[in-house]
């Protein structure tokens, strides 16, 4: 399936096939329920006008969509979920759904019981599931993935190789490896490398080939025939580079074969006025709302910190965010108070035995970042953005890590691309692969991109994905 770029976010074919079919089923299922109304026992119900009772279908329609969001169904991680925790999510889903349901239909009944009405609706929509996800497979196999053709044959090459045959959500099928002569001594099959009296026109076409993919580090020097690049592109046939590919296919930005120019002429980097006050405005309102919702949670949670263990209940580090510029950030304290008595500063790490008991849990459900929205409210942090890092780490993080002051042209955010896609990260080299992801969020920051991670935060606190 191909890859469409929605509001500068890269999303699969198939994920748009999955929202649309879903869409037209909920909606649907919420138009079967209106007309069931009138048939359920009970006291009669209340008149619902045609127009009002296509509103409550889009409104249906959009909670269940939400409910499959916020469970993950559409979630383009690099692995594909297994059976065991596609099941769970749609139950999960399915439940809440069939609960807001009955609440809507006994709230127009009059108190009357729509059981059967509920159990129909989730019956369909479940069916409505299995189907159009076997129907996008099977579309899939139809089609059959697009013809790729790798230029190289050294460690790029078969890096790209591996990662298009694991990302299933961008499957290709690799027709072979075009040779250049700035490498060296082939790192792929040899029987997959074309012979190089062999234009590359001739191997698209002689090969059917949809797609080029260029995975040679260094490029100067000659040994990329541009020439032939540039007439396949000419006739229509995608050539991408390294970072496009990985921009593209993994969401990433990467930083080893990365160049200023790649940063400079490519598409992406918006921070205009209009996109700088309507991140305000959302940062403004979606952290108030919060606030509002958790302030039962963040009471109860400062409660039980102060009888776990003594020492204040909220925990202020002096972070780096926007422009390089320090600033206080607020956790819920989830470590002894004593653990960096000597003040040097140190990763935390998974199973830290300086975190807390009501600490390990606030940190696993991501309660112990909910001050954080006050900063969100005052302008420091958005809810959005790279996770601000400790001073001292960033100094360390500048000498080894390519354009990491990159990710300090936007604000700091209480949740992350990074986040929600790579695990617990406690080192350097995991510190160099989230600010890949980091880097694809600073280029391709929008509104919907902020959307999405919100909405996959969820899947993430609700099932311990990604990183903490």
């Amino acid at each position: 399936m191909r890859v469409f770029r929605v509001f500068h976010h890269h999303v699969a074919l198939s994920t748009l096939l999955e929202l649309v079919a879903d869409s037209l089923l909920c909606f649907l299922a919420a138009l079967f329920i209106a007309s069931a109304i009138h048939m359920v026992p009970g006291e009669p119900a209340r008149t619902v006008a045609q127009a009002d009772m296509v509103w409550v279908a889009a409104g249906f329609a959009l909670a269940m969509l939400l409910l499959y969001s916020f469970v993950g169904l559409y979630r383009q991680g690099s692995e594909p979920m297994g059976p065991g925790s596609i099941v769970r999510r749609v139950v999960l889903a399915l439940f809440i759904g069939a609960c807001l349901t009955y609440l809507l239909i006994t709230s127009v009944t009059r108190g009357a019981s729509p059981g059967y009405v509920v159990a129909l609706v989730m019956a369909y929509l479940l069916v409505g599931l299995i189907v159009v996800r076997l129907a996008v497979f099977l579309m899939q196999r139809l089609i059959g993935a697009p013809r790729v053709l790798i230029v190289g044959t050294g460690a790029e090459a078969q890096s790209v190789a591996s990662d298009l045959a694991a990302l299933r959500r961008i499957e290709r099928k690799v027709v072979g490896f075009y040779p250049t002569s700035t490498e060296g001594a082939a790192e792929v099959p040899a029987n997959k490398v074309f012979a190089r009296h062999l234009s590359i026109e001739e191997v698209v076409e002689q090969n059917d080939v949809d797609e080029i993919i260029v995975a040679v580090r260094e490029q100067r020097g000659g040994g990329i025939p541009v020439d032939q690049l540039l007439a396949c592109r000419i006739r229509g046939t995608p050539v991408l580079d390294l970072a496009g590919f990985y921009e593209r296919a993994k969401a990433e930005v990467p930083i080893d074969s990365l160049k200023a120019s790649w940063l400079i002429y490519s598409q992406g980097f918006v921070q205009g006025p209009a996109r700088t006050v309507a991140k305000r405005v959302f940062d403004i309102v979606t952290s108030a709302l919060l606030l509002i919702i958790s302030a039962p949670v963040m009471l109860l949670t400062a409660l039980l910190i102060r009888l776990d263990s003594p020492g204040p209940v909220i925990y202020r580090q002096e972070r780096v965010g926007l422009g390089g510029r320090p600033f206080m950030c607020l956790k819920f304290r989830s470590m002894r108070s004593d653990a960096e008595k000597d003040g040097v500063a140190r990763w935390a790490t998974q199973n830290d035995s300086r975190i807390t008991r009501v600490g390990a849990f606030i940190r696993k459900t991501r309660i112990d970042e909910l001050p954080q929205l006050l900063s969100v409210l005052r302008g420091e942090m958005s809810m959005v953005g790279p996770r601000p890092e400790r001073p001292s780490f960033v100094k360390e993080l500048k000498e080894q890590i390519p354009f990491y002051d990159l990710r300090h042209s936007v604000k700091p955010g209480v949740t992350g691309w990074a986040q929600i896609r790579y695990r617990y990260g406690a080192s350097v080299d995991d510190a160099r692969k989230k600010h890949q992801y980091d880097l694809y969020y600073v280029k391709n920051n929008s509104l919907f991109l902020d959307l999405l991670v919100l909405i996959e935060t969820v899947s993430v606190v609700l099932f311990h994905e990604g990183a903490h």
